[in-house]
Order: structure tokens, then C-alpha cells, then sequence
């Protein structure tokens, strides 16, 4: 077993250099599945590494390729990152109008990842949802840092007493004076998905968005699911993969596709628990329930706790976006920022942003 688990676990970081997401956790469920095979059949390891170690469409064929190589000694050919050719009409016929010299069309080229940053999420095929899911997963979540009470060891900054006078005891005299100063942490956040009905084609997204921040900062991240109720899901977004922490959140909230009570969840969040210091992030389109002014009482309590709160809504991203339901004209007056939350670029920008609070 020992040099079974050798030979899977190098060929697991193979597919992960070929693009595969071939996890820890992903390994461990092959080589659990390789127990109740027979590993000197290939296409028994084939399969089963087949079934454990693929996430989308997109990883078949490298897989493919990178079984060959492994375990056939074949050499893997050079591939190409895929493209998406987008071909532009220009017609011919009519003032203004721009065509080529032969009256044939242009062809434009852009790669498929840039092509899928700006289209919203809700309007995507189920092929193209896994992908944009699986660079959500790649994001790097930068978190801006904040001054902790702790201190540090510094050649300049604020005199330390206590090591200067335990240096002058020890040697008799007053060498030289140390100093000190304030250590940073990454300034924590608290975030808020909404999983009503009306979120629902957005909130899968949302909640891998919150995933990608929980592993980038683990102590530093707070989550909670929005909905009829307020349940924290901070624990199942630990999981590594993806795709199992989905799995225990789709557990643990007990209220999709039902109604938002977004005021009555705040008000049980700031009785139970604080945001103080922290960037709120509210991720919800605004359909209030229950009453708007107790929403607009608890978003002032909120954003007098908070250091900054950011709403994002998925609508923001279109032009003709007005905030004109009852729950979005409530909690305006109290936002430092109303940001679009529909795409792959929009979730760029956000991190961008929560890097910069």
C-alpha cells in the first residue's frame, strides 16, 4: 500500500501540473476506491482514477493524456490553452459599415477564460458554470491588514523598556536601546449569502466566492447563510475541495429557495455575535420580507460596528440597475460601497477591493 499510495499520489501532482484539480482529498478517495479494485488491471486504476479525480468536462482529456504518459510511457504532447473564436459580421451593405477587402467576414479570437469573465453567471451553461467555478477556486483572496495590539521586535519604532533594561542588567551597562512596534493581522470579514429564491441562480457562486476567502484567510473569515433564518457555515467552508465544502453546506442551511428576513438575521447576528473592526460583505438583491425600517435600524447598528459594509448585489452589473426595491432603499443611507456580484470579473474586483479596505 505504501508504494501504491507513492506511485497515485505522484501521479495526482501530475494532472495538478497539467490543470487538473486533482486534489489531497480527491487522492484519498481514489486510493480508498483502489482498495476494492484490482490494481494490476489498467483499466480498473484507470477508471476509478477517472471517476475520483475529475471535476469537469475540461479534465478529461488531460487526464487522458497524463494516464498515458504515467503509466504508458508515452510522451504527452504540447497542447494549447483552448480558445473560443468569436467571428464578428461585418457587413458590406450599408453606409458606415466595415467588411474586409474580399467582402468576408473578421474573425476575432479570445481565449475562453477571458470571454466567460464578464458574462453573468446566471445565463450560463452548466459546462460553463463548472469552469468559471473552478477559477473561483483558484482566487486569490488578498486581505488588507489592520494594526494588532500585539509587538515586534524593531530596529526602530517605540522604545522597549523592558528588553533595554534587561539588556543593560546583564551586561552592566547601556549598550544600545531596543525597540518595538505593532504586529498587523489581516482584517477579518464577515459575509452574509443570500439563499432565497430569488438569489438562487447566484448563490452557488456566492457561497465558492466565500470558500475561496475562508482558505485564503481561515481565522480571519466569518460566514453566514441568509435566508428565513441566519446559519453560520464558516466550519463546512473549511473543507479544501471545493465541491465537499459545498456538499456540507448544502447540509447544514435549512432554508433554500424560501423567503429574506434580512433585518430579523441581523438583528440575531448583532445579539449573538460582532463585527467590530470587520468589513461587513452582504451579498442579497434586496427583497426584504420582512419590514425594511427594522432592516434600515439593524444596517445603522451594523455599520456603526463595522469598518466598512459592502453590499453586492448581482443586478448592479447592468446598466438600467436602480435600487428601487424596499429592502435596497432601506439599507443605502448605511453602505460604503454597492458593488455587482453577477461575474467571474466582478468577484476579481471584489477581492481586489477587500485587499485594499
Amino acid at each position: 500500500m505504501d508504494e501504491l499510495a507513492a506511485t497515485m499520489t505522484g501521479f495526482a501532482r501530475t494532472l495538478r501540473a497539467a490543470g487538473v484539480a486533482a486534489d489531497h482529498e480527491r487522492t484519498r478517495n481514489l486510493l480508498k476506491a483502489l482498495d476494492h479494485l484490482d490494481v494490476s488491471d489498467p483499466g480498473e486504476v484507470y477508471w476509478a482514477g477517472r471517476f475520483t479525480l475529475c471535476a469537469t468536462p475540461d479534465d478529461l482529456p488531460r487526464y487522458d493524456r497524463c494516464f498515458a504518459a504515467y503509466f504508458g510511457g508515452q510522451k504527452a504532447a504540447m497542447t494549447r490553452t483552448a480558445t473560443t473564436s468569436v467571428t464578428r459580421h461585418l457587413a458590406t451593405r450599408g453606409d458606415g459599415e466595415q467588411g474586409g477587402d474580399d467582402g468576408t467576414t473578421a474573425p476575432a479570437t479570445a481565449s475562453r477564460a477571458e470571454v466567460l469573465r464578464n458574462r453573468d453567471v446566471a445565463r450560463l451553461s452548466e459546462a460553463e458554470r463548472a469552469e468559471v467555478h473552478r477559477m473561483l477556486a483558484m482566487l486569490k483572496g488578498g486581505r488588507a491588514r489592520r494594526r494588532s495590539r500585539r509587538y515586534e521586535h524593531a530596529h526602530r519604532g517605540r522604545l522597549d523598556q523592558r528588553r533595554t533594561i534587561r539588556d543593560a542588567l546583564r551586561k552592566g551597562e547601556v549598550a544600545g536601546l531596543r525597540h518595538r512596534r505593532h504586529t498587523t493581522r489581516p482584517r477579518a470579514v464577515v459575509m452574509f449569502v443570500d439563499v432565497s429564491g430569488s438569489m438562487a441562480p447566484y448563490a452557488e457562486t456566492l457561497l465558492r466566492f466565500a470558500h475561496a476567502l475562508v482558505r485564503s484567510e481561515p481565522r480571519a473569515t466569518k460566514v453566514y447563510s441568509v435566508g428565513t433564518r441566519l446559519t453560520p457555515i464558516t466550519a463546512e467552508l473549511r473543507h479544501r475541495d471545493p465541491g465537499t465544502a459545498l456538499n456540507e453546506v448544502s447540509k447544514a442551511i435549512p432554508d433554500w429557495s424560501g423567503g429574506t428576513r434580512l433585518g430579523e438575521e441581523l438583528k440575531e447576528f448583532l445579539a449573538r455575535y460582532s463585527a467590530r473592526g470587520a468589513v461587513a460583505l452582504i451579498a442579497s438583491d434586496g427583497w426584504e420580507r420582512g419590514d425594511p425600517e427594522l432592516l434600515g435600524t439593524q444596517m445603522a447598528r451594523l455599520a456603526r460596528q463595522a469598518y466598512r459594509v459592502i453590499w453586492v448585489n448581482p443586478h448592479k452589473g447592468y446598466a438600467d440597475f436602480q435600487p428601487l426595491t424596499g429592502g435596497m432603499r432601506a439599507v443605502l443611507p448605511y453602505l460604503d460601497d454597492l458593488v455587482a456580484g453577477h461575474s467571474l470579473a466582478a468577484y476579481e474586483r471584489l477581492s481586489e477591493r477587500l485587499a485594499h479596505a
